[in-house]
Formats: C-alpha cells, structure tokens, sequence
C-alpha cells in the first residue's frame, strides 16, 4: 500500500514539473534588446507605453518627418486639386520623382510619391501648395506638434533632409503618428504596395519602401527615412483583432528586426 502511494506521488510530482516546464513564458521587456539609439512600441487605445528605449532623446528622423508632412497636406488639399510645380520643387537633393518646373499633377500623385518613394520634391511641392513657402509650411508643422502637446519636436523642412534645428523623439513620432493613422484617406496612402499615375511626361510607378507590408502579418504602414547623419529611421504599424500598435526606432541599423520584435512582444502581451 506504500508502495502505491508512493509511487502515485512521484507520478504526480513528475507531471507536474511536465506541466510547468511546458508553460511559454513570455519575455519580459526589459530583456528585449534592439539595435536602436532610441524606440517604442505604443498602443494608441489605451494609451500605452509598451517598451521603450530612450523615448525622449532628441534625434533627427530624416524621411519619418513626412508622415506630419502629409498629414497636413492631406487636411489642407483635396486629391483632385492640380498643382502646378513651382521651381523651387525641383531638383531637391535625395530621394525623388523628377519633378519638371511648370508641370502639373494632383496632390493625390504628390502623395503617394511622398509616401511611397519618399519623394523630397513631392513633399516641396505640397509644401509650396499649402503655403507660400518652406518656412511657412514648417510653422503648421510645429504647430499641429504643439497642439498635441509635444515638446521635443521641431520642424525645419517637409522632407526630413539634414538640419541642425530638425528633431523628434520616439515617443512625439509615435503620437503624430497615431493622430495621423485616425486619418483614413492617411493610413490608405501609407498602407499602399504600389501606385501608377500618369504625368505629361509619361505613366510613372511608385513602390512602398516599407518592407514590413510584404513580410508581417497586420502591418498598415507606416514611413522609413534614411540620412548619414540621422542613420535608419523607421515608424510602422500594425493590425491585429482591431488592436492597432504603432513602432519607432531612431538610428538603428537593423531597423526591420528591431520592429518585428518589438510587435511580436507587444501583441503577445494582448495574447493575439
């Protein structure tokens, strides 16, 4: 009778200790490690500050900056609206679409070239259509950011190209971006793979830089950037069940593993 006895409780003990060792444990924060100078993982619902990494370091974001820049163009234009390209739109350093003085397309086209190619002529001409000039566009810029509350953020150009007083944090990023992603016609442009559109010069074709679209399941965009000064910058979001999370990193030279990471931990904490 002992002997049954005992051997039931080590039968038990055994599967319990079974029972323990097959429990996921979920990694905690602190011990997720991205190669980013500055990051987080938000969730605009309820608010949430899932990670972070130096979320209040002031950086340059370079192209990340387009994502104010459209958001403004976008409540300022209608997508139909022609817009003759003025001379100072044209051959702007960096990423672009060619733009031709004189010629004229939609500010739809002008967005998603902004959007997608990461045009910085595309986002001079918005600019000039909004405003009267660079300066004037950045002081809506600044202002859409101080009506959010943001502190750290400072806007010198529409593109994103190298300036001394051109900056932002991770944390401000992850609030303009979640007030732009309540813009449906914004997260559709920046949610988009591909787009044609036809210019007097031709039928032109933009293709999204975000890899994240291709390669992660829920993801809506959201912007890359790239300078030598700022290194690689990358905002994106994703979907699952509803629950819509969004990811920064600044200066981080494995942007794309760095935001795969960081969005499977945070759905895994909603447990979707």
């Amino acid at each position: 009778m002992k002997s049954l006895l005992h051997f039931t409780t080590v039968v038990i003990f055994i599967s319990i200790i079974q029972a323990l060792f097959s429990i996921p444990i979920q990694a905690s924060a602190e011990a997720i490690s991205v190669s980013a100078r500055a990051a987080i993982l938000y969730s605009p619902a309820d608010n949430r500050i899932i990670y972070s990494k130096e979320p209040h370091l002031r950086l340059p974001m370079a192209s990340t900056t387009k994502i104010m820049t459209a958001l403004i163009a976008i409540e300022n234009l209608r997508d139909d609206e022609m817009i003759v390209i003025p001379d100072e739109a044209t051959g702007i350093e960096g990423s672009s679409i060619y733009l031709k003085t004189g010629e004229s397309l939609s500010a739809q086209d002008l967005l998603y070239s902004l959007m997608l190619r990461s045009a910085n002529d595309a986002a001079e001409a918005l600019a000039y259509a909004v405003s009267s000039d660079i300066y004037e566009f950045s002081n809506l810029m600044n202002a859409r950011a101080q009506e959010l509350g943001l502190e750290n953020t400072h806007f010198d150009n529409p593109h994103g190209l190298d300036s001394e007083n051109h900056y932002t944090t991770a944390y401000d990023l992850a609030i303009i971006s979640a007030n732009a992603l309540r813009n449906e016609r914004f997260k559709q442009i920046c949610s988009t793979l591909k787009y044609r559109f036809s210019t007097e010069g031709g039928e032109r074709i933009v293709t999204n830089h975000n890899k994240l679209l291709n390669s992660y399941d829920g993801a809506i965009g959201i912007k890359t950037g790239y300078t030598k000064k700022c290194g690689r910058c990358l905002v994106s979001a994703a979907e699952r069940n509803g629950l819509t999370l969004i990811c920064v990193t600044l200066n981080a030279p494995n942007d794309w593993t760095d935001h795969k990471k960081l969005l499977d931990y945070g759905f895994s904490i909603y447990n979707l």
